[in-house]
């Protein structure tokens, strides 16, 4: 499976941007699809996922209610709608797959096999 991410911009505090995820490739009905980010100098923490098959979502306590990570019927993407931007969401954002992440572990970069290439996310104060 590879991973194509993108959207990526510049906005202003409470804009928003959604970024896009394509998974070239067969992705099953156990598939997990995730957003993960890392600002500079830190490291990179979960955002939100999906279970391709269900609507079983999971956020970072940093987005909730503020990201919705949702897919398209019928087309192997995934999207992460980010409203209400702030200048600390500014991170290189990557979107990440595995078949079977069981849901308490959706949340750890560990547990995904497959990495996009980041698309940069700037927000501006």
């Amino acid at each position: 499976v590879q991973l194509q991410a993108y959207g990526g911009g510049l906005v202003q505090a409470g804009g928003s941007l959604r970024l896009s995820c394509a998974a070239l490739g067969r992705a099953s009905r156990s598939t997990v699809m995730g957003w993960f980010r890392q600002a500079p100098g830190k490291e990179r923490e979960f955002v939100a996922a999906r279970r391709w098959s269900d609507r079983l979502t999971r956020y970072a306590d940093s987005v909730r209610d503020r990201f919705a990570i949702s897919r398209e019927k019928g087309v192997n993407t995934v999207y992460l709608q980010m409203n209400s931007l702030k200048p600390e969401d500014t991170a290189v954002y990557y979107c990440a797959a595995a078949a079977g992440v069981i849901m308490s572990r959706m949340s750890q970069a560990e547990a995904y096999t497959y990495w996009g290439q980041g698309t940069q996310v700037t927000v501006s104060s």
